[in-house]
């Protein structure tokens, strides 16, 4: 099946250059404005002239897809919150570190860390002056104070900070994962710091939020564990905050954490419960359109309680789609739905192409579509029994092949037991979701019998535990792979190859095959080529320091890590996997390193070095040493001074008021990130 043969899916496609090239490129509201209102003139003419002269133009099909592109710029620069005129950014003063009285309204809380809660705001008010934006509001953990409540108001006088960007190479970058939904500052607080306003306009995830909170008031009494409510909340109200961080890498490395992001899964077990349940309908007159209705309606109402996040709202859209087409008898092809519901989430919400879940699901969704067939006809088992197992073990490939070279660029992992976790946990699943919703809904009216709660929870508990078996088999659990965006386009390419072989045993497909193997080669040759040759970082760890010395294809790592940050740290290992580093071995921090030409004198706590022999390029502090840095500048007069994070913050003022009367550069690594020397 040439999927490129759908129209539906070309005009998708051509949209999401668009946004791709809105993303990338600065482009004017006017400039995009203009060329769209241009396209559209002249697509509307062709079209006119097409149907006058009963005849197919050329021009048409191109200009559709110049205006889909030209559409998606203008989605991308529409959403753009700084072009608005009253974003919160262009109503500042210039000196942005000043005191702001700010008003803001609660919109999501967020998982909290081991310091503050955490909150997506909207902002209302800077300086009693109109403001509109999405801010990061960080509260300082305090046991005398609850939790802020969606579509609660506060006003505080605090100061705006941009979000601190990765400081180590290879690091997640919390910064742009933020800018992509268009949030580009933080406020740190207290509680006691914050004015709560009176004046409260409830919105509807501040409806869904009080739906929320009175489900879980209502489930209170059935003495649930912890563990049980925090699977409850993720499963059917979709909020994982309160997940634990075992029980969450627990779900990753065995390879279910789909389960507990509600998506099209859920979603689909859901509107097959659904179409069972008001089945019946179909009697009456109109029954199917009625049934269409009060299906799509629940499923709306879902992704509302759930809040409406990124992968709730893909999948509700995507199986409403399918549930019109199928409940009114308008079949549509599969990739048709897929495209449309990708067509219409991408249009309303543009950067939802940038999100991973929005990435995985549709992956997911089409390799099911493409492979499951090819792989169930292996074999077609007459037991029930063995063919429901057989064909949950051939969907869940499919989707795991579609799915692997995304969850390698982004996880770094293979868990090598995911079909035995997921042969056990999706018919649960199905269990669960359905036990579930009358669990709450018979909590909800104080009906529900302490026995239905025990076995429901004791389902939650079972499995909980699979899950951390399947999770603690290290030997199955293939760690920190390396993979790039490259490896991605390759891996796709050879895969799309081998199905089109499968299905098309030819000479011409066989050649598109070995295309695929040829360019997969070719990219692993590249990446071999430009990996980092001769480098010295010097990494940023808070109370620590740590060093990493790159030699022909091995890096040599030093630090004075105490054993449980040494069984912790990710930070030189999230630079190996970046960098396709093979080798690793540990070495001893030196006073000294010899890079060729360069110099590097490390300086430490004992503040004792002799450079009579030689003048040192670059000078690094650590474990705050007690230098005159004047007298140290004037002896040995280096080119930059580092300091890493293992100093104290006094010291590194200090210093840095130095460097700038001295004019000698200086890199803070707490501030400036990781310090890299090329040699």
């Amino acid at each position: 099946m040439k999927l490129i043969n759908f129209t539906l899916i070309k005009l998708t496609l051509f949209l999401v250059i668009g946004i791709t090239i809105g993303y990338l490129f600065s482009i004017p509201n006017i400039t995009s404005f203009l060329i769209t209102s241009v396209l559209l003139i002249a697509l509307s003419i062709c079209f006119f002239i097409a149907k006058k002269q009963f005849s197919k133009n050329i021009w048409f099909g191109i200009i559709s897809y110049l205006l889909l592109i030209s559409i998606g710029i203008l989605s991308v620069n529409c959403h753009n919150q700084k072009r608005f005129t009253y974003h919160y950014s262009n109503n500042l003063t210039p000196n942005k570190d000043s005191l702001n009285t700010i008003t803001f309204k609660i919109r999501t809380l967020l998982k909290p860390n081991n310091y503050y809660n955490k909150y997506i705001v909207n902002v209302l008010k800077i300086d009693n002056k109109r403001a509109s934006g999405k801010l990061l509001l960080n509260i300082k953990k305090d046991s005398l104070f609850n939790t802020l409540d969606t579509d609660d108001i506060f006003t505080a006088k605090t100061t705006l900070k941009s979000i601190y960007p990765p400081l180590n190479p290879g690091q997640f970058n919390y910064k742009k994962y933020l800018r992509e939904k268009y949030i580009y500052d933080q406020i740190t607080t207290t509680n006691t710091s914050l004015l709560k306003l009176n004046a409260k306009h409830t919105t509807l995830f501040g409806i869904a939020n009080n739906i929320r909170k009175y489900i879980n008031k209502k489930l209170k009494p059935y003495n649930f564990k912890p563990d049980e409510i925090a699977i409850i909340n993720a499963l059917l109200l979709g909020q994982r905050q309160d997940v634990s961080e075992d029980i969450y890498n627990n779900y990753t490395n065995a390879g279910a954490i789909h389960i507990l992001a509600i998506s099209g899964l859920h979603i689909g077990i859901l509107l097959m419960l659904l179409n069972i349940i008001f089945k019946p309908i179909e009697q009456f007159k109109n029954g199917r359109l009625i049934k269409t209705i009060l299906i799509v309606i629940i499923l709306w109402s879902f992704a509302l309680i759930a809040g409406l996040s990124a992968s709730v709202t893909r999948a509700v859209t995507m199986f409403s789609i399918v549930s019109i087409g199928m409940n009114l008898k308008r079949p549509t092809n599969i990739f048709n739905t897929l495209a449309l519901s990708m067509l219409v989430l991408l249009l309303i919400k543009p950067l939802f192409l940038l999100d991973v879940g929005f990435q995985l699901s549709y992956m997911a969704v089409f390799a099911i579509v493409i492979i499951d067939p090819l792989l169930y006809k292996l074999w077609q088992p007459k037991n029930k029994i063995l063919n429901f197992y057989w064909h949950t073990l051939t969907v869940t490939t499919s989707a795991q092949l579609g799915l692997l070279p995304l969850s390698l660029y982004y996880f770094h992992q293979i868990p090598s037991l995911f079909f035995i976790s997921n042969l056990v946990i999706i018919p649960l699943l199905g269990l669960l979701l359905g036990l579930g919703i009358i669990v709450i809904a018979l909590a909800s009216i104080n009906s529900l019998p302490q026995f239905l709660a025990s076995t429901f929870g004791w389902l939650i508990g079972l499995m909980n535990t699979f899950i951390e078996w399947v999770a603690h088999q290290n030997t199955f659990l293939i760690k920190n792979i390396s993979f790039n965006l490259l490896y991605i386009l390759s891996a796709y390419i050879l895969l799309a190859g081998i199905i089109n072989f499968w299905t098309n045993k030819s000479i011409k497909s066989l050649k598109f095959a070995l295309l695929g193997i040829i360019f997969l080669q070719s990219t692993i040759i590249y990446t071999n080529y430009n990996k980092p040759k001769n480098q010295l970082i010097i990494f940023h760890k808070n109370r620590f320091s740590l060093i990493g010395n790159i030699s022909k294809n091995k890096i040599y790592l030093a630090n004075d890590f105490d054993s449980i940050t040494q069984s912790k740290s990710r930070t030189a290992t999230n630079f190996i996997v970046k960098n396709h580093i093979k080798n690793h071995k540990k070495d001893s921090l030196k006073h000294l390193y010899l890079l060729n030409k360069k110099k590097l004198l490390i300086i430490d706590s004992l503040s004792s070095y002799n450079v009579k022999s030689f003048t040192p390029d670059y000078i690094l502090l650590r474990q705050s040493p007690k230098v005159n840095l004047n007298r140290l500048i004037d002896s040995i007069k280096p080119k930059h001074i580092i300091a890493d994070g293992s100093n104290y913050k006094s010291y590194l003022t200090r210093w840095e008021a130095v460097c700038k009367k001295r004019k000698i550069p200086f890199h803070p690594t707490g501030k400036k990130g990781a310090f890299i020397i090329d040699y």
